[in-house]
Formats: structure tokens, sequence, C-alpha cells
């Protein structure tokens, strides 16, 4: 069934734009594995908002024992600890996808993720993921850190700027938002002005749909 604003479609988008801000990680990389097997290509958005269930300490007591797992002999060789929050999403991803067959390898290549919204998602209609949402999946009173703050306990350094981006964004995104409502407004006081004048040709436009 299709859910309007939602990653679930009866049509297959080309790409499906999602924005990850208050959704929980494993939920949404259990649907964006999902969906990336099937056939469809993702781009997850805003990855640094991404939520994981436990508190701050708890995460970070956990991912510095994932960083001790290491190759004795030659560490370069893995496993790679990522560390941006677009990264950590992708590697989670990974391990619910066969990625060392061609179908898991071609499925991977299909998605993308960031930090922030680049152009030209920025202008893109972006989708949520109900089943993965937060405020749907989590008690209240269940202790979260979000993704982007556990990267910049570990290594991450490029919160600040990422930060400094989206303030800009949602500025113009705002200042875009105002000129198209007072557009909106402009037309409907036109064709609402218009009205008188247009209600003698009415029986000319009604046949051809435009009354």
């Amino acid at each position: 069934a299709g859910k309007q604003g939602s990653l679930y479609s009866a049509k297959m988008e080309k790409i499906v734009v999602i924005d990850c801000r208050q959704h929980m990680l494993g939920r949404l990389a259990s649907v964006i594995a999902k969906q990336l097997l099937n056939g469809q290509h993702v781009v997850a958005v805003r990855t640094e908002a991404i939520t994981i269930s436990g508190g701050l300490v708890r995460q970070k007591m956990k991912f510095s024992r994932f960083l001790r797992l290491r190759m004795n002999t030659n560490p370069k060789k893995g496993p790679i600890h990522y560390r941006s929050p677009a990264r950590i999403l992708w590697r989670t991803i990974r391990g619910m996808i066969p990625h060392k067959t061609k179908r898991g390898a071609a499925a991977l290549e299909r998605f993308k993720a960031f930090e922030g919204v680049p152009p030209p998602y920025d202008k893109v209609k972006r989708a949520v993921v109900p089943d993965a949402l937060k405020v749907l999946r989590l008690q209240t009173s269940h202790k979260f850190c979000t993704l982007g703050k556990l990267a910049a306990e570990v290594g991450w350094k490029h919160g600040p700027t990422v930060a400094t981006l989206e303030e800009k964004r949602l500025s113009r995104s705002s200042e875009y938002y105002q000129l198209k409502k007072k557009g909106v407004q402009v037309a409907l006081k036109a064709k609402t002005a218009a009205a008188g004048e247009l209600k003698a040709l009415a029986p000319v436009l009604a046949p051809v749909g435009m009354a």
C-alpha cells in the first residue's frame, strides 16, 4: 500500500531521497537495505541527525570495543572503522546486504549517504520512513543519542562545518518559502479580482475546461 511522503510506493521512483533526521539507525537501515535489493536507488541525507537507542556513554563504550577489533599482523587490512555518520550508516546497511555477491554489490552501488543536505538534493522532495521514526518507535522515557554526537566523540571532525552549512541552507529555504507564499497570495488576489470579468465568458470557457 502506498504512503504519501514515505519510502513505500506502488510506483518505483527513479531516486528516493530520505531525510534521516529523527530516524532509528537499525530500523532505517533494514528498510533501505530491502529497497536497494529490490532495485531502488536511495539517497540518505542529514545522517548526522539519525538517532540510536541508548545513551551517549553506552554507545561510546560499544564503539570503543568495536575500535579494538583489528587484524593482528596487518591492521590496515581491516576491519576499517568509519567515523563519519554517513559511512556508519553505509556500513550498517552493508551488513544487511550480501555485498560479496554480484546482486549485493550492485544493490550497494545504488546507495548514497551524506551529512547535511548537499546540492542538488536540497531542491528535491525528501521522504521519511514511518516504520523507523523515533517518535513512533522509541519509548518517550528511553535514552537515545544522535549519530552526529557519537561520531564527534570517536573522531569525526566535520560536525561544526556541516552545522554551518545546514544553517545557511535552512535560511535560503525559509526565504524561498516566504517568496513562494507571497506569490501564491498575489495569484489568489488576481484570480478573485478577475472573477467578475470572467463571469461573462464562462459559457465560452466551460467547454474547454477553463471556467
